[in-house]
């Protein structure tokens, strides 16, 4: 499973990213936080759709995290506040 929170000035690009979450399967959690359970085939083929499709979009304020529960690795693309911090879960 996946938490996938995004952060983006831009609100066409912002509606983009969330429609195509949600065609992908992805449930709203929150405004901007979604939760993806699907096979990993799926999981890696909607991460690279995230890096080659919308990363090269971002600007400086723009981000993705995508958090893999329950290992708690987390992923971050564009410009994520807090880069070496660690991620704790209540």
């Amino acid at each position: 499973m996946l938490i996938i929170s995004y952060d983006f000035t831009n609100d066409k690009l912002r509606r983009q990213f969330s429609k195509m979450l949600e065609k992908n399967g992805a449930v709203r959690l929150q405004y901007s936080v979604y939760e993806v359970n699907h096979t990993s085939r799926h999981i890696n083929n909607l991460r690279l759709l995230i890096h080659h499709d919308y990363v090269p979009k971002f600007d400086s304020t723009d981000s993705v995290l995508i958090i893999s529960v329950p290992n708690n690795h987390v992923e971050k693309f564009g410009y994520a506040i807090h880069w070496d911090e660690d991620v704790t879960f209540i």
